[in-house]
């Protein structure tokens, strides 16, 4: 294009600028629908990751600012992941060579609070960076329960929006709840679950089971559909009503303390193999107890550190952070999770890089750094 500015050369007519400039009018306007559109801002009941996020900080009633949105309490773990080399007949993926490779980690229990007492996360979580000698990544996150509690994400969505506390009463509307249900019976295995599962004493002694399904590839480039779970080393003890509601606010941090005084703590990863009509797009459904399972390794877990300051404040444990030889399945919940620590994520890094999270970097004084 000419500079408007340079006379146009004796006997030459001036080019006129106008179509370039409506030329590139309309790129711009193009790329500003695509980001409104990608936004959702041109579609407001459409449902976005923000928006996602939005109804999670409303469900927990308050934004507590640099800590994840979800399982804010936590502490970070560290130690190793030994693999026997059972996996290599299932997965290429490095990580499952025989061999030691070191591990960063959280534990946490579910909710929003970073202060809560351990006495009301009924969830409870591991999540682990695993990072192999070829530099490939696997990043997972594991929960305590067996199945997850919907089958898409605008029925998880639902439920964030159900579960929001009444203003008049602090708590669900029961209401919305039992309409969530009617809506949702796909929940119906997870509330049986946190209504009847006892409840482990410690969080060294807790299974911490990937209830949604990935593909394996081996070296062959055979495939196969699996599930993954820790496994404790350290025998379940349940905790009854009385001791539960007597326990000290910090009592998991505490015990996992305690116990790695006396020596590292170890889980099996149990590798569940699908079977040719199991279900690998539904997080809710479990299958049969008879599949086969397979032992590849075992997690090691040494030390632990506040999360304030520890290696894992910062590290958005991605379930799609997957190395060659793990691929996701198209269980549509693994793309929701994704989409959802990612803008989780970059509010609370925001926060915090910007000086306006003091309690979640240790900065307040009085934190305690959210640990459990």
């Amino acid at each position: 294009m000419p500079d408007p500015a340079t006379p146009p050369e004796a006997g030459k007519p001036r080019r006129n600028p106008l179509p370039a400039l409506a030329a590139i009018a309309a790129i711009v306007a193009a790329m500003a629908l695509a980001f409104a559109w990608v936004g959702g801002w041109l579609t407001p009941a459409k449902l976005t990751p923000a928006r996602f996020v939005d109804v999670i900080e409303k469900a927990n009633g308050e934004v507590s600012a640099g800590y994840r949105r979800a399982h804010a309490k936590g502490l970070c773990v560290a130690g190793s992941f030994e693999s026997n080399g059972a996996g290599v007949a299932l997965s290429k993926a490095r990580v499952f060579a025989a061999g030691k490779l070191p591990v960063l980690g959280r534990m946490s229990i579910g909710g929003g609070s970073p202060h809560a007492a351990d006495s009301g996360g009924r969830v409870r979580s591991l999540s682990l960076q695993l990072i192999a000698d070829d530099g490939q990544e696997w990043r997972t996150a594991m929960n305590s329960f067996p199945v997850f509690m919907v089958a898409t994400a605008q029925g998880f969505y639902d439920l964030n929006v159900a579960s929001t506390a009444d203003p008049a009463t602090g708590k669900p509307d029961p209401a919305k709840m039992a309409a969530f249900g009617q809506a949702h019976p796909e929940a119906a295995s997870f509330f049986e679950w946190a209504k009847t599962a006892p409840w482990s004493t410690s969080l060294a002694s807790t299974t911490y089971n990937g209830v949604n399904a990935f593909r394996f590839v081996d070296a062959a480039g055979g495939h196969r559909y699996v599930r993954w779970s820790m496994r404790p080393q350290t025998p379940f003890e349940a905790m009854d009503a009385e001791q539960l509601k007597a326990a000290d606010p910090n009592f998991l941090s505490a015990d996992l303390a305690t116990r790695l005084a006396e020596g590292p703590l170890r889980w099996d990863l149990v590798v569940t193999v699908a079977g040719a009509d199991d279900p690998v797009a539904d997080p809710t459904k479990a299958w049969p107890e008879d599949r086969q399972q397979i032992v590849v390794g075992t997690l090691v877990v040494d030390r632990t550190e506040p999360q304030i300051n520890g290696a894992c404040r910062d590290i958005n444990f991605d379930p799609l952070v997957l190395p060659a030889g793990i691929e996701a399945s198209d269980d549509p919940i693994l793309a929701a999770r994704s989409a959802i620590y990612s803008v989780s994520f970059n509010r609370r890094e925001h926060e915090i890089g910007t000086g306006k999270a003091p309690d979640a970097t240790g900065q307040a004084g009085n934190s305690t750094g959210g640990k459990p």
